[in-house]
């Protein structure tokens, strides 16, 4: 949703206000189910990891099921990542938001 109540193409206002963050945007209840979804595998497996050191697991199998965390959460970022360049970023150059648009940059930064 742009700063001018409008939602993105395919939204309507009822479902962008449900979702509504504070420069404007929403994320529509597709990509949270995806992003929900994703930690809940990387959870999962953070989970695994700490039931395998308890029990005394080989570390070379502690070690994969890490790389499975990991993996995880890298591809969380991918989709957190993508939403915010088509939805936010989008309509932060619309809207010409420079403060948004440095937020993404330092996220981005922090992120790297």
């Amino acid at each position: 949703m742009s700063k001018t109540n409008k939602p993105a193409a395919g939204h309507d206002i009822a479902s962008a206000q449900e979702h509504i963050h504070e420069h404007g945007h929403y994320h529509s209840p597709e990509h949270k189910r995806k992003v929900v979804n994703r930690l809940s595998r990387a959870i999962g497996h953070l989970e695994r990891v700490k039931s395998m050191v308890e029990e005394d697991r080989d570390c070379a199998d502690v070690l994969i099921q890490l790389a499975a965390v990991e993996a995880a959460l890298k591809s969380t970022s991918k989709v957190i990542i993508n939403e915010h360049i088509d939805h936010c970023i989008y309509h932060a150059i619309e809207d010409k938001d420079m403060d948004l648009l440095s937020e993404f940059r330092e996220a981005i930064n922090k992120y790297l």
